[in-house]
């Protein structure tokens, strides 16, 4: 866990104020950046944020995270569309719901102050119902697959606090691309490649990040990320994303650390003659209170619900009403 060295106790009245001012600080930079959340992602939340991933302190780091994510809610623009209104069959492919669970394994070394390198390994079970245009029945596809390998390295030996760095991986093809649907109208068919476990393509990644702190009691982080792909596999290329979150923690509690994050994401338009290319693409915001807790022997547990602040989809798109996360990290 990133070791704060917290300064002199502040009069409760400045805490209260810094605190309102740095909240209200980072309301205003996310609105200036809004963001995205696509149907292969999962939830928005920074992982680095959650147990404070960007440690100085040499050695390793095992976690498992497990994020619950129910896309039931069909959404144009900024509006939600009811399923029920929309005539069957139809010109448009009317999704019904996406239903994913993510395990994600990750490892982190750092073999001195100024430099980490971490590896992330997801796992995925996503059942998808849809209708097809022209359809009147549901098609189904139940995947449960490997996803797409992350390796990343990071550098903060920029002073001496360590407080500001910079990442830079590759997200790895890994993940498979030819699922079809198991059942319905479209059995035998594609899954949309927005759908599919990994997306075909090798995907540059490069973020910068600062901690830092707001009164005596509470830590801020912020984290910018850009991911694009190198080019399109198959007729398929994603497109290019950028992640902005934004948390305050407490640090008054002891082994107790309740946590606030605003996510955001906004991601362009898929591209390729096997990319939906109109229902592709949006802008999202979410609010993500969570809690971190500190067990014996090196050992953190956390939990985090994200709520949606704010969505805007390109085309008919299914967003999720809420996300669960959990997880654990061991270091040693």
């Amino acid at each position: 866990m990133f070791t704060f060295m917290l300064k002199a106790a502040q009069p409760r009245a400045r805490r209260t104020r810094a605190l309102l001012q740095g909240l209200a600080v980072i309301t205003l930079l996310l609105a200036a950046k809004p963001a995205f959340a696509c149907s292969s992602c999962g939830c928005t939340l920074s992982p680095d944020w959650v147990t404070q991933n960007y440690t100085t302190r040499p050695g390793f780091k095992l976690d498992m995270r497990y994020d619950f994510v129910d896309q039931n809610q069909l959404r144009r623009d900024t509006g939600s569309v009811s399923g029920g209104s929309l005539p069957l069959p139809n010109a448009e492919e009317v999704q019904r719901v996406t239903r994913t669970q993510f395990l994600n394994l990750g490892l982190d070394y750092s073999p001195n102050r100024d430099w980490g390198f971490r590896l992330d390994v997801p796992l995925l079970d996503r059942f998808h119902t849809t209708v097809a245009p022209g359809d009147t029945a549901e098609s189904k596809s139940d995947t449960s697959d490997l996803g797409d390998i992350r390796v990343t390295a990071r550098y903060q030996g920029f002073s001496e606090s360590k407080n500001t760095g910079v990442e830079l991986g590759l997200k790895l093809p890994t993940g498979s691309f030819h699922q079809t649907f198991d059942s319905g109208p479209q059995a035998g068919e594609a899954v949309d490649r927005g759908l599919q476990a990994g997306t075909g393509t090798t995907d540059l990644i490069v973020g910068v990040y600062n901690v830092g702190y707001l009164g005596a009691n509470f830590a801020r982080f912020s984290q910018l990320t850009l991911k694009t792909p190198f080019a399109a596999r198959e007729d398929f290329k994603p497109g290019t994303a950028v992640n902005a979150n934004l948390g305050v923690s407490y640090l008054g509690l002891g082994r107790w650390v309740p946590q606030f994050q605003l996510n955001g994401k906004v991601e362009g338009r898929d591209s390729g003659a096997e990319a939906d290319r109109p229902n592709s693409g949006s802008r999202v915001v979410y609010a993500s209170p969570g809690m971190t807790l500190q067990l014996p022997k090196n050992t953190q547990a956390y939990t985090f619900v994200q709520l949606p602040l704010y969505q805007d989809y390109n085309g008919l798109q299914l967003a999720p009403r809420y996300t669960v996360s959990l997880g654990m990290r061991y270091s040693f």
